[in-house]
């Protein structure tokens, strides 16, 4: 029996390709994508935005444009989420399925460490990444500051691509030979989950262009009149502009649902997605998946993508009445812009133990221009 329904929640990359597939698999089902924003917004484009290489309509997407494909589209907040009904409230309405897929994201908390969004611009955001794209417009000289404001965080090589991507800019301006563009990360090493190798090539890629780098700051506050960072320990620095990678948090509508374990997230079967309530999946961001190294497995758009696709062909196998089949491998890949044009490429096997069995590949045109193909092709599917 194909003729069920299916909620999914979010308009990333991963409810994007949840719903296209479980429509494309089971052509005759209820598909309902709900999300609170209008437009899609490809996420790692922002970091051209930032630097002025892209345009705010150029790298977003109208949800509504879905609807061509037979996907019922609901814009607007799910303030109740019932996951052993899956049961939703949107917009007055309640909504009931027979699956529900759960691609909510993490939600930016920059509230959370006192003085930080009004000291700087979130890079992480639309608003920001173009607030830091005029921003750069205008800088003269000064200290630029690069923060992560904890340790985890999604898309785990942005802060290092921003800060790579800023020193080029101003380089090539004259005024920008009297810059600095500097690192304060709350992590013990960049992108340290890929495992020593890839961290260590992605430091050695940051300080070879001159970017000072400052791993285990822990940000707890910052002075917006004195332009002034304060870490735990009672460390300081200041700084002339200042882009941060705020903390995250799970959505606030799943805290009552009892889906979140201690670690803030939704926890899910590694392979198939499952949470602990049958029909009830979660994908991307919002999950906890532990890997063999012993830390979790990133945050990253590259891995919301592959696990809608298998949530999607084991719904759409359940429900013509054969075996589930597919089985999410922990494989995942990032281009890590250096500037220049060139990007270097890292990819793997993070379920490997006992660390991740990683590659990275040096910054090269190739690379770069891999990126920009992948965003083309990702857009122009909206078309």
């Amino acid at each position: 029996m194909t003729n069920k329904s299916v909620l999914v929640l979010g308009g990333g990359v991963g409810g994007v390709v949840a719903a296209t597939r479980i429509r494309k698999r089971l052509p005759t089902s209820r598909v309902v994508l709900v999300d609170r924003e209008r437009d899609h917004l490809f996420q790692p484009s922002l970091l051209w935005l930032a630097t002025g290489s892209r345009e705010p309509e150029r790298i977003r997407r109208p949800l509504n444009g879905l609807r061509r494909l037979g996907i019922e589209v609901i814009i607007g907040d799910v303030t109740e989420l019932d996951p052993g009904e899956r049961r939703i409230r949107v917009n007055g309405s309640e909504i009931t399925a027979d699956a529900m897929v759960i691609s909510l994201g993490a939600d930016l908390a920059p509230e959370r460490v006192p003085g930080l969004a009004d000291a700087g611009h979130n890079l992480y955001t639309l608003a920001g990444a173009t607030a830091v794209r005029d921003a750069l417009r205008t800088f003269g000289s000064g200290r630029v500051v690069v923060l992560t404001a904890a340790p985890a965080y999604k898309c785990p090589a942005a802060p290092y691509e921003a800060a790579m991507l800023v020193h080029d800019q101003l380089r090539r301006r004259v005024r920008g030979e009297e810059s600095t563009v500097e690192i304060y990360a709350a992590e013990p090493g960049p992108m340290a989950t890929a495992g020593p190798e890839v961290s260590a090539g992605v430091r050695e890629m940051v300080e070879g262009r001159g970017i000072l780098y400052h791993p285990s700051h822990q940000v707890e506050a910052v002075d917006p009149a004195a332009r002034m960072l304060r870490f735990a320990g009672g460390t300081t620095a200041g700084f002339d502009l200042l882009i941060y990678v705020p903390p995250h948090r799970a959505p606030a509508v799943l805290t009552p649902t009892g889906l979140l374990a201690e670690s803030g997230w939704i926890p899910v079967h590694p392979e198939t997605l499952a949470t602990n309530v049958p029909g009830v999946f979660a994908i991307g961001d919002v999950t906890a998946i532990p890997i063999p190294s012993g830390k979790m497995l990133p945050k990253a758009g590259v891995f919301a993508h592959r696990q809608a696709e298998v949530v999607a062909d084991n719904l759409a196998a359940a429900w013509a009445g054969r075996a589930p089949h597919r089985a999410f491998d922990g494989k995942g890949a990032c281009f890590i812009e250096t500037g220049g044009g060139r990007a270097g490429y890292g990819s793997g096997d993070f379920y490997a133990a006992p660390v991740p069995a990683m590659r990275l590949h040096r910054p090269s045109r190739w690379w770069h221009w891999g990126k920009v193909l992948f965003e083309r092709r990702w857009l122009a599917t909206w078309k």
